[in-house]
């Protein structure tokens, strides 16, 4: 296997596909066919991008902000036909109105979905751990419990979404890249039938990401030595770019590396990659095999060339 450097992200009815400072967004339509738009990756900080453990926070923001407007635009081609007919009519300065509000919503909707992540995955956990403080003294244990709790709560939470019509849909898409990157970097052809040989689990997902991040949260958070449950909440917040940083730094060094050791400490993501991913369909492939191409020479990259 080689490293290809290509990533991307599942989004409503299609793939976003990222090589170095492009990516692509490919939807399939409600008649079948499939829209492709490719787009420059607008850089936060570059050099701080090259910082080990620093970037893994910048690079982190960077591919939230571009999921969500991949996510955006996906989700413009299935507005209703009034929104369209609404959108059409619209003279410039109502379009950008409307494109205002539509951001507002997202920020919004984002804000929110911060808010209820903070409250299921650091704060629930943290306070269902001071329950066993009655019958355990020891720290360090309480803080394991509380990592057993976050871990939980995490898997549960993926299972639930996933049973979704809409949610599994989606997970069907993140099976098809991974498929498709697994296919090129296991040196064959970008086809249908390679790809559906292809596995769907993958080294680098978002999945392992933060499912790593929650590991090495139950590590790190062990080490919080302070009396104040406030201060306790607190570093627990300062810590989470911190822990972020080491994670993005194993997904790195794992989707490059074969190593026995490696390899094993990966297991866990790949594992909860049989939730979030599913066996997609032809079709779902085939858009996935659109957005590979809008971004990366994989026939150039099979030869031994730059892809």
């Amino acid at each position: 296997m080689r490293y290809s450097g290509i990533g991307g992200q599942a989004i409503m009815e299609g793939v976003m596909m990222r090589n170095r400072d492009k990516y692509a967004v490919a939807v399939r339509l409600s008649d079948g066919s499939i829209k492709v738009n490719k787009h420059d990756m607008k850089r936060v900080m570059p050099l701080l991008l090259k910082v080990p453990f620093v970037r893994g926070v910048f690079a982190f923001i960077q591919s939230l902000s571009m999921g969500l407007s991949s996510l955006m635009e996906s989700a413009s081609y299935f507005e209703d036909e009034e929104d369209i007919k609404k959108r059409n009519e619209a003279g410039e300065e109502e379009k950008r109105k409307m494109e205002r509000r539509e951001k507002a919503a997202m920020g919004g909707t984002l804000l929110l979905s911060f808010m209820i992540a903070l409250l299921l995955f650091l704060l629930l956990p943290y306070y269902l751990s001071k329950f066993a403080e009655r019958y355990i003294e020891s720290e360090a244990i309480i803080a394991l419990i509380e990592g057993i709790i976050r871990v939980v709560i995490f898997m549960v939470y993926l299972v639930a979404i996933a049973k979704t019509e809409d949610i599994h849909r989606v997970f069907m898409y993140h099976g098809a890249e991974h498929k498709c990157i697994n296919c090129i970097e296991a040196g064959e052809e970008l086809t249908v039938e390679n790809v559906k040989k292809a596995t769907r689990f993958h080294k680098r997902c978002g999945t392992s990401f933060l499912f790593i991040v929650v590991l090495i949260s139950v590590v790190v958070f062990m080490f919080i030595r302070v009396d104040s449950r406030i201060l306790q909440l607190i570093y627990r917040l300062i810590l989470i770019p911190v822990i972020a940083g080491i994670a993005y730094e194993f997904i790195r060094l794992a989707g490059r590396s074969e190593n026995r050791l490696i390899n094993f400490f990966s297991l866990p993501g790949l594992w909860m990659q049989r939730i979030t991913t599913a066996e997609p369909d032809d079709d779902m492939i085939r858009v996935g095999i659109a957005s590979v191409e809008a971004v990366f020479d994989w026939r150039g990259f099979l030869k031994g060339e730059q892809g």
